[in-house]
Formats: C-alpha cells, sequence, structure tokens
C-alpha cells in the first residue's frame, strides 16, 4: 500500500488538473490559453458553437468531466489492486488522453502522458 503513495499522489495531481481545466473552460477561457490549460483543439470546438448550437461547448465540457470522473474513479479503483495491473492503468490513461485531447485539455493530457510513462515502466513510485 506504501509503495502506490506516489501514484496515488499523480492521480490527485491529475484530479486538479481537470479541476484547474474545468474553471478554465466555464469562467476564464482566454486566461486558460494564456496560462497553458487549453490548446488550439477547444478553439476549433468553440468555432464549432452557432447560434443553431448556442451551447455546443458547454455540452462537450459536461460529457468530458463526466467521463474524466469516471476514469479516475477507475484509475483509483486499479491503484488499490494487489498486484497493480499496469497494463489496465495505461488502457485507462489512454483513453483518458484521447478524452483530453480531444476537447484540448492540454494540461491533463500531459498529466496522463506522465502517467502513462510510469505505468510502461511498471514505475509504482511514480
Amino acid at each position: 500500500m506504501e509503495r502506490n503513495n506516489n501514484l496515488h499522489r499523480q492521480v490527485a495531481s491529475l484530479r486538479q488538473s481537470l479541476f484547474d481545466q474545468i474553471v478554465g473552460f466555464n469562467w476564464f477561457e482566454s486566461l486558460a490559453w494564456v496560462q497553458g490549460y487549453v490548446d488550439e483543439q477547444f478553439i476549433e470546438l468553440e468555432e464549432l458553437q452557432d447560434d443553431a448550437t448556442p451551447n455546443f461547448v458547454e455540452e462537450v465540457v459536461t460529457l468530458f468531466y463526466n467521463d474524466s470522473a469516471r476514469f479516475i474513479h477507475n484509475i483509483d479503483q486499479s491503484l488499490e489492486e494487489h498486484p497493480l495491473d499496469f497494463a489496465k492503468l495505461d488502457n485507462y490513461m489512454h483513453q483518458f488522453k484521447g478524452s483530453s485531447s480531444s476537447i484540448g485539455a492540454k494540461k491533463v493530457k500531459i498529466e496522463c502522458t506522465q502517467f502513462m510513462v510510469y505505468c510502461r515502466a511498471g514505475n509504482v513510485e511514480g
């Protein structure tokens, strides 16, 4: 259990990045861009929003948030398994990274990538 503390901290960091991302999307979009929370993919999503779909970005971000909560829950549960199944953790992170990339959640994508490196190395120290 001690050995997983660093991975748990990594998930906590990922959770914080997600929270920062959501705050950035909902309240400080231009600031989020400047601070590196979002990338050009988010700008492309904004360009798809029009009078016919005035809540498009909000709906996409809400779906992302719901999926993210599920991914983080699954990751937390997997971190409690002994021995750790790094392939399963890597798969969850790969899915989370793809979801993050699709909406331009740059900071979350970076955290996912780092976590995947630890999984592929079988590194419980993170």
